[in-house]
């Protein structure tokens, strides 16, 4: 329906496993909301780097298809919405940061959110696709909102003033990538903010300087694959590390292989270049 995917699944128990390497080879990089109809026992996320992962019991979560993560689902009904992370920038400036988000099925707006979601499988077949697409749209901005007022950044000037905030420390992030110096102290004394106002805007990016290690390591990836014939420590000098060796360990430990690996992956994969 327009920019949007909607899959209404039944699926029996099944492991999806997304890697950087995985990534590097596909051009999917929708934001991806999963609805469930009733509580799910049973289903898990896990991320690259961390030794635990994060049970889910239903309700919502979000998935950003640009970052790695391994999702094992239990027998359920769910629903599946993918839509492009732009048309969530008046609630979240930088989209992925709702990678891994959950809205637990406890809460009202989410019983709510279900049932809309619920009542528009039940009838998009037999809507006009003009219809269907507005009201997908309504639903997928609303579920948006749930995830901003848990993220404190919808509701009254405070809301306001911590999601101008985030905004200006992700820009800033963004704006002095390749800076070696770049540091969560830098940021905070940018922004003339306290450290613990700005750290909790990061807290579910596990802080500040995870949040920093994330966008180096991720557009790394990105050019470790688009420029093949540049040297790892080339790309890793670019990126703010200050050596190949501590880039290599920082890769490893977030993405689970080698820089050079991923190289390597696309060839065994005789991927070609990526179409815009």
């Amino acid at each position: 329906m327009g920019e949007f995917l909607f899959a209404d699944c039944h699926t029996d128990r099944i492991t999806q496993d997304r890697t950087i390497a995985r990534i590097s080879q596909d051009n999917a990089r929708s934001i991806v909301f999963h609805v469930f109809f009733d509580t799910a026992p049973g289903n898990e996320l896990i991320y690259p780097g961390k030794r635990t992962g994060t049970a889910l019991e239903g309700g919502i979560f979000a998935v950003d298809l640009n970052q790695p993560v391994q999702f094992k689902r239990a027998p359920c009904r769910h629903v599946t919405i993918f839509l492009p992370g732009t048309l969530l920038c008046n609630v979240f400036p930088d989209p992925s940061v709702l990678h891994g988000r959950t809205l637990s099925p406890h809460v009202p707006v989410v019983r709510y959110l279900a049932g809309r979601v619920l009542s528009f499988a039940a009838h998009v077949r037999h809507m006009a696709p003009w219809d269907a697409h507005r009201i997908l749209c309504e639903i997928v901005l609303l579920i948006a909102d749930a995830f901003g007022e848990q993220a404190g950044l919808k509701g009254g000037k405070p809301a306001l003033a911590r999601a101008m905030a985030f905004d200006q420390a992700r820009r800033y992030v963004h704006r002095n990538l390749h800076d070696g110096d770049l540091s969560p102290d830098g940021v905070v004394e940018s922004l003339g903010l306290s450290r613990r106002a700005v750290y909790r805007l990061f807290e579910h990016e596990g802080g500040l300087g995870a949040y920093i290690r994330h966008v180096r390591l991720r557009a790394a990836a990105d050019e470790l694959v688009a420029w093949p014939g540049v040297p790892v420590q080339d790309i890793a000098y670019a990126h703010g590390f200050r050596s190949a060796s501590d880039f290599t360990r920082a890769f490893r430990r977030a993405y689970g292989l080698a820089p050079q690996d991923i190289r390597q992956y696309r060839d065994d994969m005789g991927a070609s270049p990526k179409r815009s």
